[in-house]
């Protein structure tokens, strides 16, 4: 186990402002409890995160990162989801954990950001208690990876399951945005016939071989994907 750093530069993620009041409460309690203090900087969308993405150097690092997947795209187009600013985060600030803090419990979309990102924590916000903070942050900084019980149940329940790379999740994206073929072709630098193979399978992927993209796009949606 490494050594335990007391304090921590911390960015919480989230799109909903009661989410973020929840996790400074949650800290602001371990702070009280344990004598651990944080610097705290918010980002409420992905606009927000990246431009802090920026600003790290030598003098300006993120300790940890609490990531909500379920974010809208930024407005330059180069993130979709909390997936792709994960891997944002991996490129830019190898160092940082990231704790993905999510509604969903499909065991096969956990499996897919695990296997994606390979977050250091792992947490569903239903299995979130306040007055775990302590535990979830020392397992992350100092043991990782820590998951939360829907997380560790997931993984017991799922052998193989639909693993989605960032070409599949754009693709998903744009079509659920009502896009053209020649539209995705702008966007998935895979050509008209590379598009079509990549949608048969995830067709394939998802047990639906035969179904059409309204098929493929109900299902995405009912395990999280999009």
């Amino acid at each position: 186990m490494k050594d335990l750093k007391t304090h921590l530069s911390i960015l919480l993620i989230d799109d909903h402002p009661i989410v973020l009041k929840a996790y400074r409460d949650a800290l602001d309690y371990t702070t009280r409890q344990k004598g651990w203090t944080f610097d705290i900087t918010e980002a409420r969308n992905s606009n927000e995160a990246l431009r802090h993405l920026e600003r790290i150097s030598p003098v300006y690092q993120i300790d940890l990162v609490f990531l909500d997947i379920q974010l809208p795209p930024s407005d330059n187009g180069t993130v979709i989801s909390g997936d792709d600013l994960g891997l944002k985060i991996r490129q830019r600030s190898p160092q940082t954990r990231i704790a993905v803090l999510t509604t969903y419990n499909d065991p096969y979309r956990i499996h897919c950001i695990l296997q994606n990102l390979q977050p250091e924590g792992f947490i569903v916000k239903n299995d979130l208690e306040g007055d775990e903070m302590f535990f979830i942050i020392r397992n992350i900084m100092c043991n990782p990876p820590y998951h939360s019980a829907t997380v560790s149940q997931a993984l017991r329940s799922v052998i193989s399951g639909p693993v989605l790379d960032k070409v599949d999740r754009r693709l998903l994206y744009e079509l659920s945005q009502g896009a053209t073929l020649e539209q995705v072709e702008k966007v998935v630098p895979l050509g008209r016939s590379g598009i079509i193979k990549r949608k048969n399978k995830l067709k394939f992927k998802f047990g639906i071989p035969d179904g059409d993209d309204k098929a493929l796009l109900k299902v995405a949606r009912e395990k999280g994907f999009i």
